[in-house]
């Protein structure tokens, strides 16, 4: 399968996070979108600021083992982890001039995803919703 395909998703690290965290209503639903791409049903992939975003979060919080679980899990469900690039970041200074509504970090995954062909996302954020290239599924109504 060509990581350029429809069929390939970016996932989000909120997916990762709600569905080995705590009790959330987020929790089931994304624990049952990473089953679907454990068993392959669904393909993924993401960058490094996903990564980079797991690791700050768990380590801030001093939570180091499941910060490493999460990281290794989301890079073994991955076909691919894109690297930021210049024009990655370019594209994300773009978009964030476009629509100050989405973050920065969104700004940079958006852009990874533009940059690769890459039009659906796997994400809690509805701040994806924002930027008309990209279809957000949200782990919620996914069936």
């Amino acid at each position: 399968m060509s990581i350029n395909s429809p069929a390939v998703h970016f996932i989000d690290a909120n997916l990762i996070m709600y569905a080995m965290g705590g009790p959330h209503a987020l929790r089931d639903p994304c624990k049952k979108i990473i089953e679907k791409i454990r068993d392959g049903k669904i393909f993924v992939a993401t960058n490094t600021e996903v990564l980079q975003e797991i690791l700050h979060r768990y380590f801030s919080i001093g939570r180091l083992a499941l910060g490493e679980m999460a990281y290794r899990s989301l890079v073994q469900i991955c076909l691919t982890v894109f690297p930021v690039t210049l024009q990655d970041t370019a594209k994300a200074l773009e978009l964030f001039k476009t629509d100050r509504g989405i973050s920065s970090r969104d700004a940079i995954h958006a852009a990874t995803m533009l940059n690769n062909g890459l039009k659906k996302i796997l994400s809690t954020d509805s701040h994806f919703d924002r930027i008309p290239e990209i279809k957000r599924i949200d782990p919620t109504k996914f069936r």
